[in-house]
């Protein structure tokens, strides 16, 4: 009796360990999907969601949104932004990739609505007070959000930055449909875009000149002046044209080049002879601390721009110079108490001057600030190096 007994919770015990490690099994699916609720259907809409490697193992790490409303971009951009992104984000930030169901009947009247119903704005609404809180609300988000599209959807995200440009940040819109008064677009934009409000906008638009996109180059060029001629300080926006290239490959240079452009102030380390760099480190802070607060909403360290600077006031030689390097380098520690890119350089600095017992302060406090095995080996050998030349 007592064995069977055993034997029955012992069952129960792996049923339910089973059962557990179903759930967690499925928490864990990087491609997964969100049903979306709407007042315009009497069922949920159900997105595709391809979250990013890191997602569940750096669980303090939040991310950008890119969205797209056809559901086959969904393969593309996941390898892409896979092959781009996994050498420690860059050119490409890890970003949660958001796509539309195929064939959705409500979500399909909502585009028809705003293609052919000039002011109907039950599309935007659905994206600002359903789609969006809903990914917000199930997914680590940072507040950064891309809407990429080709052709007809790259004609929707043109109608999304005029009529309401603050649901995204970036807009990608390759190949636009917007010939025939497609959702409007042309005829709202030269008002539109030149009463353009609010925090910085970006619109990266192209196209080329293949056979399946003949029809639209005449409303492209016009669209162009009017983007050249009529948009306000806020929008940045590139236009390019991919003559010579084949027409199904446009989304795919679209996506490459507006990512590069869009975060080349995040990657990109500024001169130090540039305009910035040469009013000196504070001006370096108050950069970085704008595409911060204004142009990302994500933090935008100036490390690596403050010890560029820092390097080549030392490399010119002598004392006084040197000194300012130190200075300067000592800016990046304020600044970044946690960096220990920073900490490393100003141990540098410090041990060039025979300060041996400053720089081995630092050294430490670089080693206390990465788990990289790299930095750490790196770090640990200019340490013993410091620490004996202090003792000589």
């Amino acid at each position: 009796m007592l064995k069977r007994l055993m034997l029955s919770l012992l069952f129960i015990l792996v049923l339910s360990t089973a059962s557990v490690n179903a759930q967690n099994g499925a928490e864990q699916k990087l491609i997964t999907t969100l049903d979306v609720a709407t007042s315009y259907s009497d069922k949920p809409i159900t997105f595709n969601v391809i979250l990013p490697p890191s997602y569940f193992n750096n669980k303090d790490k939040r991310y950008l949104v890119l969205f797209d409303f056809h559901p086959r971009s969904q393969a593309y951009l996941n390898g892409m932004h896979d092959w781009m992104s996994h050498n420690g984000d860059w050119p490409w930030l890890e970003t949660i990739i958001v796509t539309a169901p195929d064939g959705d009947k409500t979500l399909g009247e909502l585009k028809e609505l705003a293609i052919e119903e000039r002011g109907d704005i039950k599309l935007l609404d659905f994206m600002e007070l359903a789609l969006l809180p809903a990914i917000d609300k199930q997914y680590r988000t940072n507040g950064f959000r891309i809407m990429n599209g080709f052709t007809g959807n790259a004609g929707l995200g043109l109608y999304t930055l005029l009529n309401r440009p603050e649901l995204f940040n970036a807009y990608f819109v390759a190949s636009p449909v917007l010939s025939k008064d497609f959702a409007f677009v042309i005829k709202d934009a030269p008002k539109k875009l030149a009463a353009m409000k609010g925090k910085p906008r970006f619109l990266f638009m192209s196209t080329s000149d293949s056979g399946f996109e003949q029809r639209q180059l005449a409303s492209f060029a016009e669209m162009e002046t009017i983007i050249k001629t009529s948009a306000s300080p806020v929008l940045e926006y590139h236009i390019k044209r991919f003559d010579g290239s084949y027409y199904m490959t446009q989304p795919i240079l679209a996506t490459a080049y507006g990512i590069e452009l869009l975060f080349n102030d995040y990657h990109k380390v500024l001169e130090p002879d540039s305009e910035i760099s040469s009013k000196g480190p504070r001006a370096i802070l108050a950069h970085y601390q704008y595409l911060t607060e204004e142009k990302y909403g994500f933090e935008v360290p100036a490390t690596a721009s403050l010890i560029a600077l820092a390097k080549y006031e030392a490399d010119k030689g002598g004392k006084a110079v040197k000194d300012r390097a130190i200075a300067i380098y000592q800016v990046a520690v304020d600044a970044y108490p946690h960096s220990h890119t920073a900490h490393h350089a100003l141990a540098q600095a410090y041990a060039e001057v025979g300060k041996f017992e400053k720089a081995v302060t630092h050294e430490k406090l670089a080693l206390k600030n990465t788990d990289h095995p790299f930095w750490r080996d790196k770090y640990s050998k200019s340490l013993a190096a410091f620490e004996n030349d202090s003792l000589l």
